[in-house]
This record gives C-alpha cells, sequence and structure tokens, in this order.
C-alpha cells in the first residue's frame, strides 16, 4: 500500500459551507502571526477546529425498507412520546395529532453537523420556524428554539393507505446561529443523503409513529447515516424470519 493509501482515508471532505469561515479563520491566523506571535498560534488552533467542525466524512448507509438512520453525529439525549411540532400537523390527517416516538440528538462543537435523510420517501412539507437560542440540551429547545422542520411520507411499498408519516426537524442552539436545509417540497429523498447542516452546536429530533420500538439507548452515541434508530418493519421481519426457521437475534 503506497502513502498516498494510507493518508487518503485520514483525510475527511470539507462541508461547502465551511469554506468561506476557513478562509475567514485563516486570514485572520495570518493578521494575528504578524502582530504577535502567541495571537497567531492560537489563531492555527481555532482555524485546525474550523477546518475539524466541517468535515463531511463518507458514511454507508444500511439499505432495507424500513430502517430509520440518524439523521446527525451525536447522543441520544431523549426517547419520549410527543406530538409533532404544531407547524406539521394537519387538522385533515389524523396520524400528525397523535403522539409520535420522538428520539432526541444532540450535537456539541465537535460532532460532525452534516444531516442526512432517515428513510427513502418524498417530501411533504416544511417549515422554518424563528425563535429562541436555549441550550439545545433543554427539552423546551423543541418548542421555543429556532427550528426547520420537514414532515415525510417514507416509501413502504404498503399501498397508500398505509403509507408512513415521519417528521424531522433540525434545532438551533446557544451557540448555533444557522440552520441551513436544501429540502424542496414534493422532493423525492434517499436514505443517508444530505439534506442540510446547523452551525454550531444544535439538536436534530425525529418524530416515528408511536408503536415503533426504539433501538437505541439514552446516551448512546450516534453516527448520522449509519446508526438505526428504529425498524418501521420490525414486526414484519421477525414473523418472516419465524416462518421462514430463520434465527432472530
Amino acid at each position: 500500500m503506497s502513502l498516498k493509501d494510507t493518508i487518503k482515508p485520514i483525510l475527511t471532505p470539507i462541508h461547502d459551507e465551511g469554506y468561506p469561515f476557513i478562509g475567514i479563520f485563516a486570514l485572520l491566523t495570518l493578521i494575528l502571526l504578524f502582530l504577535w506571535l502567541p495571537l497567531g498560534l492560537v489563531g492555527i488552533v481555532l482555524t485546525t477546529w474550523c477546518i475539524y467542525f466541517f468535515r463531511n466524512p463518507v458514511r454507508i448507509t444500511p439499505i432495507r425498507e424500513g430502517l430509520i438512520i440518524a439523521p446527525a453525529d451525536g447522543v441520544i439525549q431523549d426517547i419520549c412520546h410527543m406530538q409533532l411540532p404544531i407547524e406539521l400537523r394537519d387538522d385533515d390527517d389524523p396520524a400528525t395529532q397523535d403522539d409520535m416516538l420522538r428520539i432526541s440528538i444532540f450535537m456539541n462543537v465537535f460532532n460532525v453537523h452534516v444531516n442526512r435523510i432517515p428513510h427513502d420517501g418524498f417530501i411533504i412539507k416544511q417549515h422554518y420556524h424563528k425563535g429562541k437560542f436555549f441550550n439545545a440540551s433543554l427539552d423546551k429547545a423543541s418548542i421555543h428554539n429556532e427550528r426547520h422542520s420537514v414532515l415525510m411520507q417514507c416509501d413502504n411499498n404498503q399501498g397508500d393507505d398505509n403509507q408512513v408519516k415521519i417528521g424531522f426537524v433540525q434545532i438551533a442552539g446557544l451557540v448555533a446561529r444557522r440552520i441551513i436545509c436544501y429540502l424542496e417540497d414534493g422532493q423525492d429523498v434517499k436514505a443517508g443523503e444530505q439534506y442540510g447542516i446547523i452551525r454550531f452546536g444544535s439538536r436534530v429530533d425525529i418524530y416515528l409513529p408511536k408503536e415503533t420500538a426504539s433501538l437505541v439507548a439514552i446516551g448512546q452515541l450516534s453516527v448520522g447515516g449509519e446508526t438505526v434508530l428504529a425498524d418501521l418493519n420490525r414486526d414484519a421481519y421477525l414473523h418472516e424470519s419465524a416462518r421462514n426457521g430463520k434465527e432472530i437475534i
């Protein structure tokens, strides 16, 4: 194996949103180095952190119908039953009015902040709510903080009457001041695709049907685009496995 092949896996791509910030940090560092060396060294550390913050590693997404993939890196902060944010509820759709399983992922300033689609489907609607900037680890952040909410219909090949709707919400935090979402209403999406980024420290909530069983635990670390949070088809999978005499782990 060549030196290039050895180094390549370590070199993580940078998200496009990061280049302006990296450029500003680098320019300030040059100025500080010119003014006073110790300040310049501090600038080098901060520039290195900025590059690290905007890293955008390649992720390998598990592919199977029904798997709900983590939309963000971070720690599983909370698992509970809550209603969708009010902006995603539909008076004509009882499913959006009921309590749902909410899994909250908290991202600190050292986590990858690129957000990813949790399941194949298409975007029904989305809404940007200009709010406050409480610490994203607080439960009230899901109600009062600035956020971008998305309602999605999952592709599950069960017919229109059984289509599952899920929600996922980017929430700004105490330090975060910018939520970026590239989605459009009616857009077809695939699990693991990148759909946005939050700067700098924040949270993502995902809302699943109430009967869904979580496959993660509070305190567990999630990897966006890779960690399986839940399985919408778990009961059907277990039934099929038992019927075929397969061992269920």
